[in-house]
């Protein structure tokens, strides 16, 4: 295992210098990208393909990323966001994200229903509410560092980043719930609405308790390598702890990492080692995402790519961005009546809510007698296109539009001044 573990951090660490050196694209777009490329010419090549995919089917995707990477992936998307901007766009966070997520969840299981039997594959409507919630989760990681570095509205980076933190959790809750109802569960709106309520509201809780007592203990000492394990103990504890109790633990990663971060700014700057906390974790993250998406690359070589399934995953493409632009329309029209002069971009959130290593970590999870083996290759399709094509043409796309967002800000700012004037 720990060549294994070694090889794939040593291909993260090649990847990303090409793709830092010579393409000049963010690393997880560049480190899957390569990957990927490198997987498909393995195919062709007798010797060394059954090596590598032996060596791969090792490698257990479900738990790696669930029960291990994402804990610290979430915490430390949550603890580097701004939080003043975070709670500025903390209405549109949350409708985004739970009823942004419900809506998406719907609308992708509808047309599933509808189109995925013209594809030649049966499907039950189980199967189609499963994919639904799955594919819903967004994870605009990839897009993140180029939404800063072309200096994006930071209402935009908020909206997009909070949400995809939030939408994971509420993803996560639901496509479990459906599974126990896969299982023999009877699921009513009621039952459902106590999941989503209990598991959801339980792991914000737990993630705020925790947070509250690691602060403490932080302000408490001077040593920023102990205060890095105390992040640490949060991060990987709190997310085992609410795993334990049945409770959602990327809401858990996500709140704790947010209410650290508040509670930690309360304390007399000098009591806490800000800047060494703030490298550790961005270090985590960036190392993090290189190596997942390579693991992500890899998973090429063990899914199987059957006609009906790959033309259902190509129709994917356009069922799961057709409704994220219909469901992020109609939550925006829905903010914009409470709040008359909100900012924000429909352009912008359509198409920069990307779908990652959680929609494909669920998809190994489904049982086989569920419809592992189409739900997988679809998810992986849409994540490949999502990530390689959306996240890779995000820096033009946001170079086109970026003088709009400004423009639009700067006229709502102006009309908020005035308003408040008169």
């Amino acid at each position: 295992m720990l060549s294994l573990l070694s090889f794939v951090i040593a291909l993260a660490a090649l990847f990303s210098w090409i793709s830092s050196r010579w393409l000049k694209l963010p690393t997880t777009i560049g480190t899957m990208l390569l990957t990927v490329i490198s997987s498909v010419a393995l195919t062709f090549v007798p010797g060394l393909h059954p090596w590598a995919l032996h060596h791969v089917q090792q490698i257990d995707f479900e738990r790696l990323i669930l029960h291990g990477m994402l804990s610290l992936l979430l915490f430390a998307g949550a603890f580097l966001l701004e939080f003043k901007y975070l709670a500025k766009e903390k209405l549109a966070v949350g409708l985004l994200s739970v009823l942004g997520t419900l809506l998406s969840t719907v609308g992708v299981a509808a047309l599933t229903w509808w189109i995925a039997p013209l594809a030649g594959i049966p499907v039950t409507v189980l199967q189609c509410l499963i994919f639904g919630a799955l594919i819903s989760s967004t994870d605009p990681i990839a897009v993140l560092e180029m939404l800063r570095r072309l200096h994006t509205p930071k209402n935009l980076q908020a909206q997009l980043a909070g949400e995809s933190l939030f939408n994971d959790g509420v993803a996560a809750v639901l496509f479990l719930a459906l599974l126990e109802a896969a299982r023999g569960t009877v699921l009513t709106p009621l039952h459902l609405g106590e999941l989503l309520i209990i598991r959801t509201g339980g792991g914000i809780l737990l993630g705020i308790v925790l947070a509250w007592f690691v602060s403490y203990l932080m302000q408490a000492i001077q040593g920023y390598h102990v205060e890095i394990l105390l992040t640490l103990a949060l991060a990987l504890g709190g997310y085992a702890i609410a795993d334990s109790l049945r409770l959602s633990a990327p809401l858990e990663a996500v709140t704790a990492g947010i209410a650290l971060r508040r509670l930690n700014m309360r304390h007399p700057l000098h009591t806490i080692s800000h800047t060494e906390i703030d490298h550790f974790w961005t270090a985590i993250d960036e190392v993090q995402n290189a190596v997942l998406f390579v693991l992500l690359g890899c998973e090429f070589l063990i899914i199987s790519f059957n006609p009906p399934s790959m033309i259902f995953g190509a129709a994917s493409i356009v069922i799961v961005n057709a409704v994220r632009v219909v469901s992020v329309a109609l939550v925006l029209g829905l903010l914009r009546l409470i709040q008359r002069n909100h900012a924000s971009s429909l352009v912008v959130l359509s198409w920069g809510g990307l779908r990652g290593g959680l929609s494909i970590a669920l998809a190994l999870s489904v049982p086989r007698d569920l419809g592992r083996q189409w739900i997988l290759t679809a998810t992986y399709i849409v994540v490949l296109f999502s990530i390689v094509i959306q996240g890779g043409t995000m820096d033009l796309f946001l170079r086109r539009f970026s003088h709009l967002l400004h423009k639009r800000e700067r006229a709502r700012a102006g009309h908020s001044q005035h308003e408040h004037l008169r």
